[in-house]
């Protein structure tokens, strides 16, 4: 096969969650067969807590917020490389990133910065209020993204 009809390796961020929708994203990037070098990034952001929206008053003297921040930042670092274990085994080259941040804006981000060719993520696919109250990082991510996205839906029944 000449240069022009083979595939292109791909870089794919897959930004995962502890959710059933992020499971279902991690299922649908296993199943499908991807270019050969085809570069998997498993991506997790994890959100400040709440220090910022207590307001100037609050005063954490033990370091509580800044010990919480580290425990989720080790749990999301445990299950980007649990993620990337699993698309290993399906024979997939993969890369692990933790980030801080709004997952909104750090899945934008570093989809530019890496230059991602496709970013595949769940949908919890909530509507209407539910939505403006915890907003859609999927309908962000599809606003904003520099490249593809896939949006995959989760289905309570399977």
């Amino acid at each position: 096969m000449d240069r022009k009809n083979k595939p292109l390796a791909m870089k794919i961020l897959l930004p995962v969650d502890e959710s059933a929708c992020s499971a279902e994203a991690i299922h649908a990037v296993t199943e499908r067969p991807w270019p050969a070098g085809t570069t998997i990034r498993v991506l997790s952001a994890v959100e400040s807590v709440g220090y910022p929206e207590m307001g100037p008053m609050m005063f954490d003297a033990g370091g509580a917020f800044e010990k919480l921040q580290q425990q989720r930042t080790k749990e999301a670092s445990r299950l980007t490389k649990r993620v990337a274990n699993t698309l290993a085994a399906h024979g997939l080259a993969t890369e692990t990133v933790v980030h801080d941040g709004d997952p909104r804006s750090v899945i934008v981000d570093e989809a530019e910065d890496w230059k991602a060719d496709l970013i595949v993520l769940g949908s919890h696919g909530y509507s209407g209020l539910k939505r403006w109250l915890l907003g859609s990082v999927a309908q962000s991510v599809v606003s904003h993204a520099p490249c593809s996205v896939e949006v995959v839906r989760h289905r309570a029944s399977r």
